[in-house]
């Protein structure tokens, strides 16, 4: 029973990182000069590539995270034992 418990906090847990690490890189990339890269006849298509490149790189940098956070946890347990 407990162990489903575990489970879901950690789900909560990754859910929320990635989205946050994922709207961190919205924000970021909203500061870009993008209208020098694309025409300006299609802004919902760059609206979107903007959202899909921030989606890219925010759950990268969360899984990242995430990974590290993991491997020294494994780290610490391996230490303890």
């Amino acid at each position: 029973m407990q162990t489903y418990q575990i489970y879901g906090v950690e789900a909560l847990i990754r859910v929320v990182c990635h989205f946050g690490f994922i709207y961190s890189a919205f924000w970021g990339v909203q500061s870009l000069d993008y209208e020098r890269w694309f025409k300006k006849t299609n802004p919902g298509q760059i609206r979107m590539f903007l959202m899909l490149l921030s989606i890219a790189i925010g759950y990268t940098a969360s899984s990242m995270v995430l990974e590290c956070f993991a491997l020294l946890s494994n780290f610490v347990f391996t230490l303890l034992q």
